[in-house]
């Protein structure tokens, strides 16, 4: 499997990984103005990060459940996914694998996590004039939220992660996955295709119909999910995601991002981002804000979160 170095010369599998400005003083004030015209119990605006791989569409279940219970939704296709996506060709039945292995990725392949930080911080500041902004984050999308809140912290009202990447004394995902918490992620078992350093993307087929793919993907990603479920999930995945997320520098910032209130929810049976990383990375992150500290909740469900999304939604209609 072709590997990715990080910034201390180490490397780990570029397929691992899944699960991106500060404000000129005369924008920082007008905006301070133009969000004081909302007011305390203005309707909640729940925004919603995917991780690698993902896309909007990722939270179509989230998104209904939230809106049902009277709250306003944005789930965000990041820079180069959704309508943006890269879907070669050669990724369409029958598939082409050569070909698939090589197809270029024309937007991805350049996007970074500063660009992804910079499109959902234009999102917030929008929202945030309608009301109180609750920021949320899955997986690598954890690592984008980490850097919106570094640059609009005033903006938001609260920071959840959901089984996500919370850098502060890690550098970047990658250095998450070096740990020694990190170790036993079953990431690197979900076999891609192509070389990444050429291609300037992780490239996994999610539409393989080899019988060991899919099951090391389901270990890895819904152990507990019935197969139709997690088939359904895989039709979802977007095979593309920029290699240079993973390894630009997420780290929150305690004097801004610190001073957010955040939670984090745990998934007790995840495999990709085992637990013990995730109490590592809670635990760094209390340590740096000690006035500010992690609320932190369990879900007894794999890294996809649960198969039922109602225990989920119960969570962030009461955080709300």
């Amino acid at each position: 499997m072709p590997e990715q170095r990080n910034h201390k010369g180490r490397t780990f599998g570029r397929r691992a990984l899944l699960g991106a400005t500060a404000l000129a003083a005369a924008g920082s004030t007008a905006l301070t103005t133009r969000t004081a015209q909302a007011r305390p119990n203005d309707p909640t605006t729940f925004v919603l990060v995917h991780g690698a791989n993902g896309n909007a569409a990722s939270f179509a279940a989230l998104t209904a459940g939230l809106a049902a219970a009277g709250h306003r939704v944005l789930p965000v296709d990041l820079p180069g996914h959704g309508p943006q996506g890269n879907f070669p060709l050669s990724y369409q039945a029958p598939q082409d694998l050569d070909g698939f292995a090589t197809a270029p990725s024309p937007v991805l392949a350049d996007v970074t996590l500063a660009d992804n930080v910079r499109h959902v911080t234009k999102l917030v500041r929008r929202v945030a004039r309608h009301g109180p902004v609750i920021l949320l984050g899955h997986s690598m999308g954890g690592a984008t939220i980490t850097r919106v809140a570094n640059e609009v912290p005033d903006l938001i009202a609260r920071l959840i992660y959901l089984t996500a990447f919370c850098c502060v004394e890690l550098r970047s995902v990658v250095d998450a996955f070096l740990t020694p918490e990190g170790e036993t992620t079953l990431l690197p078992t979900i076999p891609g295709t192509g070389d990444p350093e050429q291609l300037g993307v992780n490239r996994t087929n999610w539409r393989s119909a080899d019988p060991e793919f899919i099951d090391a993907a389901r270990e890895a990603l819904a152990a507990d999910y019935d197969k139709a479920a997690f088939r359904a999930a895989l039709n979802g995945f977007e095979p593309d995601e920029a290699a240079a997320v993973a390894t630009d520098d997420a780290r929150g910032h305690p004097g801004s991002w610190g001073r957010v209130p955040r939670t984090y929810i745990r998934c007790t049976a995840d495999r990709a981002i085992p637990p013990a990383l995730q109490d590592r990375m809670i635990d760094e992150a209390d340590a740096a804000t000690g006035d500010n500290r992690f609320d932190v909740r369990s879900l007894d469900a794999p890294h996809l979160g649960p198969q039922d999304p109602a225990p989920l939604l119960r969570i962030l209609t009461r955080l709300a």
